[in-house]
C-alpha cells in the first residue's frame, strides 16, 4: 500500500476548515501586494478628507467650539475614518465585525467632548468685536476644510496612478508568464504518449487534465519485449513550472531506462538515483507495471495509489516516493491480466476532487467507477469539482484473435 494512503484516508473522513483560512488570506492580499506607502498615501488622504467634517462642525456652531475640543474633534474624524478604510481593505466583507463597536465608540467619544467642552458662550446682541471673532473664526474653518479636501484628493490621485502603473506593470508580466505557461505546457503534451500509437492485444485509453497551464502528473506507454508493454505512472510534489521541469526529467529518464530493462522495480530504483538530491525537496510518486503479451504483469510501486484490477484495489508492498532519502527499494509484486480484465491507473487528483463544501470524491467512489473508460472517470473527477491534475490510464487485455497482427494497429487514445 502507498506510503501516504493510511493518512488520506483518515484525512477524508475529517472535516476541512482550510476555506476558512484561504478567504481570510485573501481578504488580507491586497494589503500584503500593495506597497506600504500607497497604503499609506491613501489612509492619510482618508485622513485629510474626512477630519474636514470636525471643521465643518465648528461651522455649524458658528466658531464657538473650545479650541481643544475643535483640534480634538479634527483629530477624531479623521483617524476613526482612516481606521475604516484600513478595516475595510483587511476585512472586506467582514468589515461590520469591527464597524459597529467601533463607531459606537466614536459617537460616545464625540458626545463626551461635547460635555465636557460645551459650545463658548456669545453675547446676544453681538457686538463688532464678537462678529470680528465669529468671521474671523469661520474664515479660518472655511480655509481649513479647503485645505483638507485638497490635500485628501491629492492622496487619491497620487496613490491611484501609483497603483494604475502597478497593475499595468502586473499585466504584462502575467502577459509574458502566460505565453511562457502555454509554451511550456505545449512541451509538456508532447512528452506524452503519442496519440495513435498502438499495442496489438490491449486496448488502451487516457486522459490528462493539468490543474494549471502545467502539471505534475506523467506516465508512459512503452513497447517492452515481445509485444509486451512497460507504463510507468506518477505524480510530481507540487504543481506550476517546478513540477513541469521535475516531469521533464522523469520522462526523459523513463525513456532512457527503458532501452536498458523492463523490471518493474529496476526502473524506479534507477529513477529514485537520477532524482535524490537532484532537486532539493523534490519527489514523486510513481508505480511501474510490465505487462507480457500474455498477461503476465509484474508491478511495482513507489508511494503512488495502487490501480484496480476488474474493480478491486491491486495490494501492493508500501515504499517510499522517488527522491526520498533512504528510499531506492522496491518489492515487485505478480498478477495476470486475463482476457477482456482491465487495469486502471489514475493519479490523487481524481480521489482528492472536491465539492465547494469541502465533500471530497475519495476512494470509494473512485473504485466504483474504476471499470468505466478512460474520460468517463475523468471526466467524473472534474465535475465532482477538480483541484489538482487529473489521469487516467486503463489497459484491457483483448481476447485471442481480435486484434491484428500489425505492429502499428491503432489503438491508444488520449483525450
Amino acid at each position: 500500500m502507498p506510503w501516504y494512503i493510511p493518512a488520506m484516508r483518515t484525512g477524508f473522513r475529517e472535516s476541512r476548515h482550510s476555506q476558512d483560512t484561504s478567504n481570510h488570506a485573501n481578504a488580507s492580499g491586497v494589503l500584503r501586494n500593495t506597497p506600504r506607502r500607497t497604503i499609506l498615501i491613501f489612509l492619510l488622504a482618508v485622513f485629510f478628507v474626512f477630519s474636514a467634517l470636525g471643521v465643518a462642525g465648528d461651522i455649524m456652531d458658528t466658531g464657538r467650539q473650545p479650541t481643544f475640543r475643535f483640534a480634538l474633534g479634527i483629530l477624531i474624524s479623521g483617524l476613526f475614518a482612516a481606521f475604516y478604510a484600513y478595516s475595510g481593505i483587511r476585512l472586506r466583507g467582514r468589515f461590520w465585525i469591527v464597524f459597529v463597536p467601533v463607531f459606537t465608540v466614536h459617537v460616545l467619544l464625540m458626545g463626551m467632548l461635547a460635555r465636557h467642552y460645551p459650545d463658548l458662550r456669545q453675547p446676544v446682541p453681538m457686538d463688532a468685536a464678537a462678529i470680528a471673532r465669529m468671521q474671523s473664526r469661520l474664515t479660518f474653518d472655511g480655509i481649513a476644510i479647503t485645505v483638507a479636501v485638497w490635500l485628501g484628493y491629492a492622496g487619491f490621485v497620487v496613490s491611484s496612478i501609483s497603483e494604475a502603473r502597478r497593475y499595468a506593470g502586473t499585466r504584462t508580466e502575467m502577459a509574458i508568464l502566460e505565453n511562457e505557461m502555454t509554451a511550456a505546457r505545449e512541451v509538456q503534451q508532447v512528452m506524452l504518449p503519442a496519440t495513435g500509437e498502438s499495442f496489438p492485444g490491449f486496448a488502451l485509453e487516457s486522459v490528462y487534465k493539468p490543474a494549471r497551464q502545467v502539471g505534475g502528473d506523467f506516465f508512459q506507454i512503452l513497447r517492452a519485449g515481445d509485444r509486451g508493454l512497460l507504463i510507468v505512472f506518477g505524480d510530481v510534489a507540487g504543481k506550476g513550472v517546478p513540477a513541469a521541469m521535475l516531469v521533464s526529467l522523469l520522462v526523459g529518464s523513463i525513456r532512457a531506462i527503458a532501452d536498458d530493462t523492463n523490471e518493474p522495480a529496476i526502473v524506479l530504483r534507477k529513477l529514485h538515483d537520477r532524482l535524490v538530491g537532484r532537486i532539493s525537496g523534490g519527489f514523486a510518486t510513481a508505480l511501474a507495471a510490465h505487462i507480457t503479451a500474455e498477461g503476465a504483469v509484474s508491478m511495482a510501486n513507489a508511494g503512488h495509489l495502487s490501480p484496480y484490477l476488474d474493480g478491486s484495489e491491486v495490494e501492493l508492498p508500501g515504499a517510499l516516493p522517488l527522491g526520498v532519502p533512504g528510499g531506492g527499494q522496491y518489492e515487485t509484486r505478480s498478477l495476470t491480466l486475463h482476457p477482456g480484465s482491465r487495469l486502471t491507473f489514475f493519479s490523487d487528483g481524481v480521489v482528492e476532487a472536491q465539492t465547494k463544501a469541502g465533500e471530497l470524491f475519495g476512494f470509494d467512489r473512485a473504485r466504483a467507477i474504476s471499470t468505466q473508460s478512460a474520460s468517463s472517470i475523468a471526466e467524473a473527477a472534474v465535475q465532482f469539482g477538480q483541484s489538482d491534475d487529473i489521469t487516467v490510464v486503463t489497459i484491457q487485455r483483448l481476447a485471442s484473435g481480435s486484434w491484428p497482427e500489425c505492429e502499428d494497429a491503432p489503438v491508444l487514445a488520449r483525450a
